[in-house]
C-alpha cells in the first residue's frame, strides 16, 4: 500500500519526461485555503454530518441518499468531491448533461465540490476544438468548476510509476500477443481464460520491453502492458486486462513525449485518487468495471481516503441516438449541418436551437435517476422546454405564409400603434408597441373560401378579431388568373379597438398579423425530430441512416415578422411567433437577413400524426 503524498511529490518520471510537478497545488493547500485538502475540511465535522442529517430528511435520489450517509458517517474526512470526467473527442449531448447535473447538482447540495477532468488518454480521437466545446456546455447548463480544471494527462508520469511499480512487484507483464489473440484467449463467462505464453517474462525484461514502448522502438499494437491477476476470474474484466497500449499520435497537450498511453480502466481510478475525488458517480453499464476500479485505486488508498465508484441510468430519448460513433458520422457524412446542428441532441444544438439551459435541468430532474435502463419519451423533454419557454419567451407576430388584407374603410396614409403585451406570464416583462395600417398580413391557412362548420377563422362575411387591434370583416375575395386568392378586402369596425368599448363585441376567433409596409422579411427553419422511429438503437436489421425523418427541417422563406422582432433579433433571445410556436435567432442570422430557428411547437402534435399514420 502506498501513501497518498509519495504520487504528489517526488515520483520518478520515465526517460525523456518531463520532471512530474508536485500535485499539491490541486487541493489549494495553503494556511488559509483548505476548501479543497483531502486532509481537512470548510467546516466542522458536527456541522457536516448534522447538514447530511438534515439533507436525509428531504426527498433524496439513492445516489444523494449515499453521498449524505458518507458525510454523516465521516468518511474521508467529511470532504465531497465529485468530478465529470468527459473524453475530449466529441461534443457533448443529452445524456451528459444528466450527468453533469449529478456530478455538479450534488456537490452543491451537500457544500461539495465538482472537479472538471478532461479523460485524455487516446490522442487518435481528441482535439482541442471539443475541449472548448466542453468548457462551453457545461458553463451554459449553469455550472462552474472554479480552478479545478483537470487533464488525465496530468497524471501520466504518475501513472507511469505506478506501471513500474506494479511490474517489479509480479502485478503487471508485457504482452506480444495481438489483440485478436488476446481476445481469443479472454475465454467466456462460464470458462476461464488461457494464460499469455508471456505471462511468467522476468521482471527485468518486463521493465526493459516497457521503456523501450515508451521510447517508440515498437510499432503500434505490437506489444501491450496487461495487469497480472486472474484468467479465470467469473469477471471477464478481472483476466489480465490492458493496461497500456503504444500510441505514436502526438498528445494535444503532451506532444511526443509519451508513445504509450493508459487504458481507461487504469487511469481512471488513479486520477480520482490523485484529485481527492471521494465520490465517481457513472452510468450503469460501469457496474462491471466497479471491481477492477477497485482493485487498481486500492494500490494507491488506504482507510483514511478512498474514492468510492456509483452508478446511475443513463439517459435514452426516444427519436434520437446518443452514440458518439454514431453522431460522428452523421457529421462527417454531412447527414447533418455539424455537431451544432439544431436537429442534434447535443448541448450546443439544443442552445442553437433554442432550449434553455433550465428546461434542460427541469427535465434531467423530472425523470430522475434510478438502477434501472429506461427509454424516456423526448416529449418529456419537449413539455420542459414549452414550459419554461411559456414562461420567459417573448411574445411578438410572424406571419408564416401571408396573405395580404386590404381594409379598405381604414384611412389611407395613416398608421397608428397598438399595444402589444410581452409575456402574459410576466407581469413585469411590460409591452411593445406594434404598427397597424390600412394594408397587413394574416396567414393564408386562416382564411377559408369555403370554409367547414367550426372553422372559427377568417371566411366572406365572417369577422375575426385581430389580436390587440380591431375587429375586421372579410368583404371580397380577390384571385389571380390562375385562381388562387391574392388578397382579402376587408372592413374593420373603429369601436372594437383593443381598450375601446366596442372591444367587449364577442366573435369566435382570434389572428395574429403584421402590418405591411413595416413588415420585415425572415427565413423560418422548421426543425422536427432526427429520427422517424421511436427507438432506433432497436432497428438492428437496418442502418440507422435509414432511419432519418426525411421531414426534420424545412426551410421557408417570405416569412413577414413585425419590427420588434427584427429589432431585437439578438443572439440567445427566445420569441413565442404567437399562434405558431417558439422561435430563436440562428448564428446565420444577421440585420437584413434574418434566419430564426423554430425551437418548438406551441403543441405537440407528433404523437397525434404517428397514431394516426399508425
Amino acid at each position: 500500500m502506498c501513501n497518498f503524498a509519495d504520487y504528489m511529490v517526488g515520483a520518478q518520471s520515465p526517460p525523456g519526461a518531463p520532471a512530474i510537478t508536485s500535485l499539491l497545488h490541486l487541493f489549494s493547500i495553503t494556511d488559509n485555503n483548505h476548501d479543497n485538502n483531502i486532509n481537512q475540511h470548510s467546516t466542522p465535522m458536527a456541522e457536516k454530518e448534522a447538514e447530511a442529517r438534515e439533507a436525509a430528511g428531504r426527498g433524496l435520489n439513492f445516489v444523494e441518499q449515499i453521498v449524505a450517509d458518507d458525510l454523516a458517517a465521516g468518511k474521508n474526512g467529511g470532504r465531497l468531491n465529485t468530478r465529470f470526467p468527459p473524453e475530449p473527442n466529441g461534443y457533448l449531448h443529452i445524456g451528459h448533461a444528466k450527468a453533469i447535473c449529478m456530478d455538479f447538482g450534488v456537490a452543491e447540495k451537500f457544500g461539495g465540490t465538482c472537479n472538471l477532468r478532461f479523460d485524455d488518454t487516446n490522442p487518435v480521437k481528441e482535439d482541442v476544438e471539443y475541449v472548448d466545446a466542453i468548457r462551453e456546455d457545461i458553463h451554459w447548463l449553469g455550472f462552474d468548476w472554479g480552478d479545478r480544471e483537470y487533464y488525465a494527462s496530468d497524471y501520466f508520469p504518475q501513472l507511469w510509476d505506478l506501471a513500474v511499480r506494479l511490474i517489479k512487484e509480479g502485478k503487471a507483464y508485457v504482452d506480444d500477443q495481438t489483440s485478436e489473440e488476446i481476445a481469443a484467449q479472454k475465454g467466456t463467462p462460464t470458462e476461464p481464460g488461457v494464460e499469455s505464453p508471456y505471462r511468467n517474462r522476468s521482471v527485468e525484461e518486463n521493465l526493459d520491453l516497457f521503456e523501450r514502448m515508451n521510447k517508440g522502438e515498437f510499432e503500434e499494437g505490437a506489444r501491450v502492458l496487461r495487469a497480472k491477476i486472474d484468467m479465470a476470474s467469473p469477471n471477464m474484466h478481472f483476466r489480465d486486462p490492458i493496461m497500456y497500449r503504444i500510441i505514436k499520435t502526438p498528445h494535444h497537450r503532451t506532444g511526443d513525449t509519451w508513445k504509450v498511453y493508459p487504458m481507461y480502466d487504469f487511469a481512471h481510478g488513479q486520477s480520482d485518487y490523485f484529485e481527492g475525488v471521494t465520490h465517481s458517480i457513472c452510468t450503469l453499464e460501469f457496474v462491471v468495471h466497479r471491481p477492477l476500479y477497485e482493485y487498481f485505486v486500492k494500490e494507491l488508498a488506504d482507510d483514511s481516503y478512498c474514492p468510492r465508484q456509483i452508478e446511475f441510468n443513463r439517459l435514452n430519448l426516444t427519436y434520437t441516438v446518443m452514440s458518439k460513433r454514431k453522431l460522428l458520422q452523421l457529421v462527417k457524412e454531412g447527414l447533418v449541418a455539424g455537431w451544432d446542428d439544431p436537429r442534434m441532441p447535443t448541448i450546443s444544438g439544443m442552445r442553437r436551437r433554442g432550449f434553455t439551459p433550465q428546461s434542460i435541468r427541469n427535465f434531467v430532474d423530472r425523470i430522475g435517476y434510478t438502477k434501472y435502463e429506461a427509454l424516456n419519451s423526448v416529449a418529456l423533454l419537449e413539455h420542459a422546454v414549452r414550459e419554461d419557454l411559456n414562461a420567459t419567451a417573448t411574445r411578438a407576430m410572424a406571419v408564416m405564409d401571408p396573405l395580404k388584407v386590404v381594409i379598405t374603410n381604414y384611412p389611407e396614409g395613416q398608421t397608428e400603434t397598438v399595444e402589444m403585451e410581452n409575456n402574459p406570464e410576466d407581469p413585469t416583462a411590460g409591452t411593445h408597441s406594434m404598427p397597424f395600417s390600412r394594408e397587413i398580413y394574416i396567414e393564408r391557412d386562416d382564411f377559408m373560401e369555403n370554409p367547414p362548420k367550426k372553422f372559427f377563422r377568417l371566411a366572406p362575411g365572417g369577422e375575426v378579431r385581430l389580436k390587440g387591434a380591431y375587429i375586421i370583416k372579410c368583404e371580397e375575395v380577390v384571385k389571380d388568373a390562375e385562381g388562387r386568392i391574392t388578397e382579402l378586402r376587408c372592413t374593420y369596425d373603429p369601436s372594437t379597438r383593443s381598450g375601446l368599448p366596442g372591444a367587449m363585441r364577442k366573435v369566435k376567433g382570434t389572428l395574429h398579423w403584421v402590418n405591411a409596409p413595416t413588415a420585415v422579411d425572415a427565413t423560418v427553419r422548421l426543425y422536427d425530430r432526427l429520427f422517424n422511429v421511436e427507438n432506433p438503437a432497436a432497428e438492428t436489421d437496418r442502418d440507422f441512416r435509414e432511419l432519418l425523418n426525411p421531414d426534420s427541417l424545412k426551410v421557408v422563406d417570405g416569412v413577414k415578422v413585425e419590427p420588434f422582432i427584427a429589432e431585437n433579433a439578438n443572439p440567445g433571445t427566445r420569441f413565442q411567433f404567437q399562434r405558431v410556436g417558439y422561435f430563436t435567432p440562428d448564428y446565420d442570422s444577421r440585420p437584413g437577413a434574418l434566419v430564426f430557428n423554430r425551437t418548438i411547437a406551441l403543441k405537440d402534435s407528433w404523437e397525434k400524426e404517428q397514431k394516426k399514420n399508425g
